[in-house]
């Protein structure tokens, strides 16, 4: 395994990630349907022996069942991990979720948090989504986020999916530690103005979906269909005429990853950390075999030519 320091000031990660919304199963994870717990499990031993010690969750995935699950699985290996969740999104009594920034909220949410990941502290406590439903500002966020680094309850700070106008505003409270965008050879629009603005600020960047949520797995056609309880069947680029060019991009893609004697999913990921302002690639975790098929990525280097080949399919 490889590892990058977070950033200017934060710990060294594995490049390779565990993301674990899917194994939340239900709730607010329902698009991948139902996980078995001990499977999960397992995937994160197997996880652990191949090196990687960076475990990103999210109260809201399987409505806290994620949480969960991977402080189980991790009893025991504390010491030896940086763990990761994620705040903002709160539920109801019905299930029914909202976007909340507001400084109580984030203290009662870490709590909670800490709670179902039996542990006393949180390595890196992220907000999961700017807050347009309470509408309390990025400043207000992040004076709740120093409080509990403060108090001992949280080492690390950071934000998932925010702009470079609500990082700047983040940073007039404190220092920003990550970022964790969307990001791949598809969804490439962090590449712009976002990436360079971390490099430049020393914020780490862990990026997720960099299979673009199975379109870069090389496992799709024109035919593929969606459940209607699955979110990708009301996703644009997952359907009719935006399935249609992605399939084609992914054939011409899949040339290249031939040419390095990898997979689709390896070449998605060795792109992504081809990225100077990469820290890490999150890869969504349901079973053991998820993170052993894309260990290989690690040892790629895609070439300045490659990279330039790579996104001209993309925008093709």
């Amino acid at each position: 395994m490889r590892y990058r320091k977070l950033g200017k000031n934060g710990p060294e990660i594995s490049v390779i990630g565990f993301g674990s919304w899917a194994i939340g199963g239900g709730g607010w994870a329902s698009a991948w349907g139902n996980q078995d717990d001990e499977l999960s499990e397992e995937s994160v031993r197997v996880a652990l022996y191949n090196g990687i010690n960076f475990f990103d969750t999210a109260a809201v995935y399987g409505l806290g069942h994620s949480e969960e699950v991977i402080g189980k699985a991790l009893k025991g290996e504390r010491d030896k991990v940086v763990l990761a969740t994620k705040c903002g999104l709160v539920w109801d009594e019905n299930k029914n979720i909202s976007k909340n920034g507001t400084y109580d909220s984030i203290l009662r949410e870490a709590e909670a948090s800490l709670r179902r990941l039996g542990t006393d502290y949180i390595d890196l406590y992220q907000m999961h989504w700017p807050d347009t439903d309470s509408n309390a500002p990025a400043e207000e966020t992040m004076r709740a986020m120093d409080k509990l680094v403060q108090d001992g309850k949280v080492r690390y700070v950071g934000v998932s999916n925010y702009n470079v106008s609500l990082l700047e505003a983040s940073l007039s409270v404190r220092h920003v530690d990550s970022l964790q965008p969307p990001y791949s050879i598809l969804r490439p629009a962090v590449e712009k103005e976002i990436l360079p603005f971390c490099l430049e600020k020393g914020i780490g960047v862990v990026a997720y979906s960099p299979l673009t949520s199975g379109l870069l797995s090389g496992n799709y056609t024109y035919d593929t269909k969606f459940s209607d309880d699955d979110w990708r069947s009301r996703n644009a680029a997952h359907t009719g005429e935006g399935l249609r060019k992605n399939v084609d991009r992914v054939e011409k893609l899949k040339v290249i990853a031939s040419r390095y004697g990898m997979t689709m999913p390896q070449l998605a990921i060795a792109y992504d950390l081809a990225h100077p302002a990469l820290t890490s690639a999150l890869v969504g975790v349901r079973k053991p075999s998820h993170i052993l098929s894309v260990l290989p990525a690690i040892d790629v280097t895609l070439d300045d030519a490659t990279l330039a080949e790579i996104r001209n399919i993309a925008v093709d």
